[in-house]
């Protein structure tokens, strides 16, 4: 026997996409997933944050999470482990969480200086889960009491060095985080996940969890590897943006034998509505010889290429595609750089440098030392009273 572990993330249930709540849409989508956990009979599945889209959660998102956990613990007698991430409130998502520990459902909403994993055995040993929620760089500075901790890469080290030390290298270890993993490879983002932080210093290097046998990451949507196939992304439960139109939603199965070698497969679930983007001539796009081929009840994004006026394309496109949420006219216009544009590599830049290079533009004045702390410290706080609301 292998252990075998789904790993999922980025449900945000209670989702609403341009003014449209997606709670229908997520419960067909779970429903499938319960019906996959019980097929592929799991020792544990993993849910890598994300859980909800709002820290304060409508009552229909939170009674369908309810659903689908009782559904999996009782009905598939499976284990959880889950984590919050950035969309998440521990407050909410921890609530019972001691009780819950005895019927197999283990939630991490808050990191401790000293982790400690969750111990999960098969027939050939122990399994060392290590749960790591989403967590602002200034609470972790204060945990541990070390004012070089600016970043997300900074907290990740400094908590990678405490588990460093206590880990037992000839167990299987998991680790379990949200956040922007980064290796050598490009990464497939999009525009519905929310910065962690302001103006892009977000990212965390792929190279501290080298000493984990697999590492179940939340925050990306789109199903990825970092580095190495055993640090991936499940990837979101369905499309929150057109952004995402082209990636295709999966499930992860993380089939581990005995010396942690993984073998990773992914499971594809069907959505009811499928969320695309169509182009074209408004004649073109409303003709039943070109839509006839497709699902018109999918969420639809038309660009239009007609060049003039057009009298009210948004009825004639919804008399075809009902649930179309999006109309944009295909231009050719760019604009002129200026001043107080970023650039075009404006992600991978940390706020100090955004803020120096705006700073540097703007007052053609010297970007001191002193200017730097306080523009740090302001950062600080925005960051965590936004966390915090």
């Amino acid at each position: 026997m292998i252990l075998k572990i789904i790993h999922t993330a980025d449900w945000h249930i209670g989702k609403l996409v341009h003014g449209l709540h997606m709670t229908e849409d997520q419960d067909y989508l779970l429903k499938q997933f319960v019906r996959l956990v019980d097929e592929e009979k799991p020792d544990v599945v993993v849910i890598a944050g994300d859980i909800y889209d709002r820290t304060i959660p409508p009552v229909e998102a939170v009674e369908l999470m309810d659903k689908i956990l009782t559904e999996i613990l009782i009905e598939c007698k499976t284990k959880i482990i889950m984590i919050t991430g950035n969309h998440d409130s521990s407050d909410r998502v921890g609530f019972a969480n001691q009780i819950l520990r005895n019927h197999g459902l283990y939630i991490r909403t808050d990191l401790e200086k000293s982790i400690d994993p969750i111990v999960i055995s098969d027939e050939f040993g122990i399994v060392n889960f290590y749960p790591i929620p989403f967590i602002e760089p200034i609470l972790v500075r204060k945990l541990y009491d070390d004012d070089s901790i600016k970043t997300f890469d900074d907290s990740m080290k400094a908590i990678m060095k405490e588990i460093d030390g206590g880990i037992d290298k000839s167990e299987r270890n998991i680790c379990i985080t949200h956040g922007f993993v980064i290796g050598t490879d490009t990464l497939d983002t999009s525009e519905s996940e929310r910065p962690l932080t302001v103006g892009g210093s977000d990212y965390v290097s792929a190279d501290y969890f080298d000493v984990f046998d697999y590492v179940a990451l939340g925050h990306l949507h789109g199903p990825q590897k970092v580095k190495s196939e055993k640090i991936r992304y499940s990837g979101s439960l369905m499309k929150y943006s057109f952004s995402e139109a082209l990636q295709k939603k999966s499930v992860t199965i993380v089939n581990m034998d005995e010396k942690g070698e993984a073998v990773i497969e992914q499971r594809y679930l069907q959505p009811i509505r499928d969320m695309r983007i169509i182009k074209g001539n408004l004649n073109d796009l409303i003709d039943e010889r070109v839509y006839s081929q497709s699902n018109t009840d999918d969420y639809i994004m038309a660009i239009i290429t007609d060049e003039g006026e057009l009298v009210d394309p948004i009825s004639k496109l919804r008399a075809v595609y009902p649930n179309i949420l999006k109309l944009s006219r295909e231009s050719n216009d760019t604009d002129d750089d200026n001043r107080t544009s970023a650039g075009s590599d404006f992600l991978k830049k940390n706020p100090d440098e955004l803020f120096e290079e705006f700073y540097m533009n703007i007052s053609s004045k010297e970007y001191t030392k002193e200017k730097k702390e306080i523009v740090e410290n302001v950062v600080d706080e925005i960051n965590y009273s936004e966390r915090v609301k």
